[in-house]
């Protein structure tokens, strides 16, 4: 039997923004597509937080990065001093915070985990984010799952939709350019896209900067209130 419940199909990111995680908390079932080619300057190692009142990027190292290589078959080049500078990083700018200590400990434990690829790291930081959010979503990941590797594009998420029995697929309104509703619907999915509607939040009485890490959501509003910001959104 055909399930009319949702699913997502995403790269992994590294601590991705609040859109992210409106979207994973609005599906049943969210698989992260991480046998994709990797996507340089992208969020798959890097994400922004503040920084001196400003968006600041922070990136996680890798070995020979390659738009040609698989985000699953990227490893990590992350050693100890780097993993200290960002956490020293992270408790200069964010220690006043409202919400330091227990988002900083989810930081914490998810950039000392013992993993070998960078999907290993970005998977583990949303589903860390998730857990301390109490999203009861189901996650999968698509390396070896599927079966469907020769399936490009629409075709292979079509695929993912149709071996999941969900006929309602949702991605995030920045796909809307590239996905047609009129393909996916001829195959009996249906195609909507999530688009924030999302206010800003006090940072230290400082100008809001939009668009950061969820790391930045929580140091600032706690579980409760990102839990009420994750449902400013609407299905278009």
């Amino acid at each position: 039997m055909v399930s009319q419940s949702k699913i997502a199909v995403m790269q992994p990111y590294i601590f991705p923004y609040i859109g992210y995680f409106q979207l994973i908390k609005t599906t049943d079932v969210f698989v992260f597509y991480n046998d994709v080619n990797f996507i340089v300057r992208g969020w798959i190692n890097r994400n922004r937080i503040l920084n001196n009142n400003n968006a600041y990027f922070f990136t996680i190292g890798c070995k020979k990065i390659s738009q040609n290589k698989r985000i699953c078959d990227t490893e990590l080049y992350f050693k100890r001093k780097q993993k200290i500078k960002l956490l020293n990083t992270i408790y200069h700018n964010y220690s006043r915070a409202p919400f330091f200590e227990p988002v900083y400990n989810i930081f914490k434990e998810t950039i000392n985990s013992s993993v070998s690829y960078i999907d290993e790291l970005a998977i583990s930081s949303v589903k860390n984010i998730c857990q301390f959010l109490s999203i009861k979503t189901v996650f999968k990941s698509s390396k070896n799952l599927y079966g469907n590797d020769d399936l490009k594009g629409p075709e292979r998420l079509i695929d993912i939709c149709l071996k999941e029995k969900k006929l309602e697929y949702i991605n995030l309104i920045g796909a809307k350019n590239i996905y047609k509703k009129e393909y996916f619907i001829q195959r009996g999915i249906k195609l909507k896209f999530l688009k924030s509607n999302l206010c800003s939040y006090s940072q230290f009485k400082s100008p809001f900067v939009p668009m950061l890490s969820i790391i930045d959501v929580l140091m600032f509003n706690g579980s409760e209130k990102t839990n009420m910001l994750l449902s400013k959104y609407e299905l278009i």
